[in-house]
Protein backbone atom coordinates (compact mmCIF):
# COMPACT_ATOMS: atom_id res chain seq x y z
CA UNK A 1 0.00 0.00 0.00
CA UNK A 2 1.13 3.53 -0.94
CA UNK A 3 -0.28 7.19 0.16
CA UNK A 4 1.25 9.67 -2.15
CA UNK A 5 0.07 13.41 -2.75
CA UNK A 6 -1.48 15.89 -5.50
CA UNK A 7 1.53 18.46 -6.45
CA UNK A 8 -0.28 20.27 -9.07
CA UNK A 9 -3.01 20.13 -11.25
CA UNK A 10 -2.75 21.54 -15.21
CA UNK A 11 -5.31 21.54 -18.41
CA UNK A 12 -5.33 23.39 -21.30
CA UNK A 13 -8.94 24.33 -23.44
CA UNK A 14 -7.08 24.08 -26.41
CA UNK A 15 -4.39 21.31 -27.45
CA UNK A 16 -1.36 22.43 -28.03
CA UNK A 17 -1.55 25.60 -26.05
CA UNK A 18 0.69 26.01 -22.98
CA UNK A 19 -0.89 24.21 -20.12
CA UNK A 20 -2.42 26.19 -16.97
CA UNK A 21 -2.32 25.55 -13.22
CA UNK A 22 -5.25 25.27 -11.41
CA UNK A 23 -5.97 24.49 -7.53
CA UNK A 24 -9.08 22.12 -7.86
CA UNK A 25 -10.85 20.39 -11.05
CA UNK A 26 -14.18 19.00 -11.04
CA UNK A 27 -13.82 15.20 -12.82
CA UNK A 28 -16.58 14.30 -14.42
CA UNK A 29 -16.69 10.10 -15.40
CA UNK A 30 -17.12 9.49 -19.45
CA UNK A 31 -16.11 13.44 -20.13
CA UNK A 32 -12.85 13.80 -18.27
CA UNK A 33 -11.46 16.84 -16.07
CA UNK A 34 -14.06 20.26 -16.73
CA UNK A 35 -12.17 22.83 -18.93
CA UNK A 36 -9.57 20.52 -20.11
CA UNK A 37 -8.91 20.23 -23.71
CA UNK A 38 -10.44 16.56 -23.97
CA UNK A 39 -13.58 17.48 -21.98
CA UNK A 40 -16.15 16.67 -23.97
CA UNK A 41 -14.02 15.71 -26.96
CA UNK A 42 -16.58 13.99 -29.80
CA UNK A 43 -14.36 10.85 -29.76
CA UNK A 44 -13.79 10.66 -25.85
CA UNK A 45 -12.14 7.35 -24.71
CA UNK A 46 -11.45 6.60 -20.83
CA UNK A 47 -7.92 6.93 -21.88
CA UNK A 48 -8.31 10.51 -22.19
CA UNK A 49 -10.52 11.57 -19.37
CA UNK A 50 -7.18 11.78 -16.90
CA UNK A 51 -3.73 11.75 -17.08
CA UNK A 52 -0.83 11.64 -14.07
CA UNK A 53 2.95 11.30 -13.99
CA UNK A 54 5.04 11.21 -10.89
CA UNK A 55 7.19 14.33 -9.90
CA UNK A 56 9.70 11.58 -8.92
CA UNK A 57 10.37 11.18 -12.61
CA UNK A 58 10.14 14.81 -13.99
CA UNK A 59 13.27 15.20 -11.40
CA UNK A 60 14.88 12.34 -12.31
CA UNK A 61 14.65 13.12 -16.00
CA UNK A 62 16.23 16.34 -15.41
CA UNK A 63 19.06 15.45 -13.52
CA UNK A 64 19.89 12.50 -16.02
CA UNK A 65 19.89 14.80 -18.90
CA UNK A 66 21.29 17.96 -17.07
CA UNK A 67 17.97 20.25 -18.27
CA UNK A 68 15.61 22.87 -17.49
CA UNK A 69 12.22 20.86 -17.52
CA UNK A 70 8.68 22.24 -15.51
CA UNK A 71 6.03 20.24 -14.27
CA UNK A 72 3.82 21.40 -16.66
CA UNK A 73 6.39 19.80 -19.40
CA UNK A 74 5.10 16.61 -19.84
CA UNK A 75 1.66 17.77 -20.37
CA UNK A 76 -0.19 15.21 -17.90
CA UNK A 77 -3.41 16.79 -16.00
CA UNK A 78 -2.06 15.65 -12.68
CA UNK A 79 1.27 15.53 -10.68
CA UNK A 80 1.76 13.30 -7.96
CA UNK A 81 4.70 12.53 -5.04
CA UNK A 82 4.73 8.88 -3.40
CA UNK A 83 2.82 7.34 -6.00
CA UNK A 84 4.05 4.49 -7.91
CA UNK A 85 2.04 5.16 -11.23
CA UNK A 86 3.21 2.16 -13.32
CA UNK A 87 2.41 -0.13 -10.69
CA UNK A 88 -1.63 1.26 -10.97
CA UNK A 89 -2.61 -0.41 -14.67
CA UNK A 90 -5.54 -1.90 -13.80
CA UNK A 91 -6.37 -0.66 -10.76
CA UNK A 92 -8.77 1.49 -8.49
CA UNK A 93 -7.36 4.33 -6.50
CA UNK A 94 -8.59 7.36 -5.01
CA UNK A 95 -7.25 10.77 -5.69
CA UNK A 96 -8.96 12.75 -2.63
CA UNK A 97 -12.80 11.58 -3.34
CA UNK A 98 -12.51 10.78 -6.83
CA UNK A 99 -12.15 6.92 -8.16
CA UNK A 100 -10.09 6.34 -11.08
CA UNK A 101 -9.08 2.78 -12.59
CA UNK A 102 -5.36 3.11 -14.05
CA UNK A 103 -6.08 2.37 -17.84
CA UNK A 104 -2.48 2.15 -19.53
CA UNK A 105 1.23 3.90 -19.17
CA UNK A 106 1.25 7.26 -20.94
CA UNK A 107 4.20 7.13 -23.06
CA UNK A 108 5.78 9.95 -24.24
CA UNK A 109 5.36 10.60 -27.85
CA UNK A 110 6.60 12.73 -31.08
CA UNK A 111 3.78 15.36 -29.90
CA UNK A 112 4.82 15.97 -26.58
CA UNK A 113 8.57 15.95 -28.00
CA UNK A 114 7.81 18.49 -30.40
CA UNK A 115 5.81 20.83 -27.44
CA UNK A 116 8.43 20.31 -24.65
CA UNK A 117 12.11 18.66 -24.98
CA UNK A 118 13.76 16.46 -27.86
CA UNK A 119 14.94 14.35 -24.98
CA UNK A 120 11.47 13.21 -23.67
CA UNK A 121 11.07 10.01 -25.70
CA UNK A 122 14.47 8.26 -24.64
CA UNK A 123 14.24 10.13 -20.87
CA UNK A 124 10.40 9.62 -19.67
CA UNK A 125 9.93 6.02 -21.56
CA UNK A 126 8.33 3.69 -19.06
CA UNK A 127 8.40 6.43 -16.38
CA UNK A 128 5.78 9.25 -18.60
CA UNK A 129 2.91 8.63 -16.57
CA UNK A 130 -0.62 6.98 -16.47
CA UNK A 131 -3.75 7.29 -18.38
CA UNK A 132 -6.49 6.44 -16.05
CA UNK A 133 -10.35 6.70 -16.66
CA UNK A 134 -12.36 8.74 -13.89
CA UNK A 135 -15.06 6.51 -12.44
CA UNK A 136 -16.48 9.11 -9.58
CA UNK A 137 -17.53 12.28 -10.00
CA UNK A 138 -15.80 15.06 -7.65
CA UNK A 139 -13.12 17.60 -7.44
CA UNK A 140 -9.45 16.92 -7.57
CA UNK A 141 -7.75 19.45 -5.43
CA UNK A 142 -3.57 20.14 -5.19
CA UNK A 143 -2.42 18.41 -1.64
CA UNK A 144 -4.97 15.90 -2.26
CA UNK A 145 -4.25 12.05 -0.55
CA UNK A 146 -3.78 9.84 -3.51
CA UNK A 147 -3.82 5.88 -2.58
CA UNK A 148 -5.11 2.39 -3.60
CA UNK A 149 -9.04 2.07 -3.29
Amino acid sequence: MFEGKVLSISITPIAEDPMQFVDEIRAVPGRGLEGDRYFDHPKMEPKRELTLVEAEAIEAFRSEFKIDFGLDGTRRNVITRGVPLNHLVGKEFLIGDVRARGIQLCEPCATLQRLSHPKVLPGLLHRGGLRAQILSEGTIRVGAIVKEA
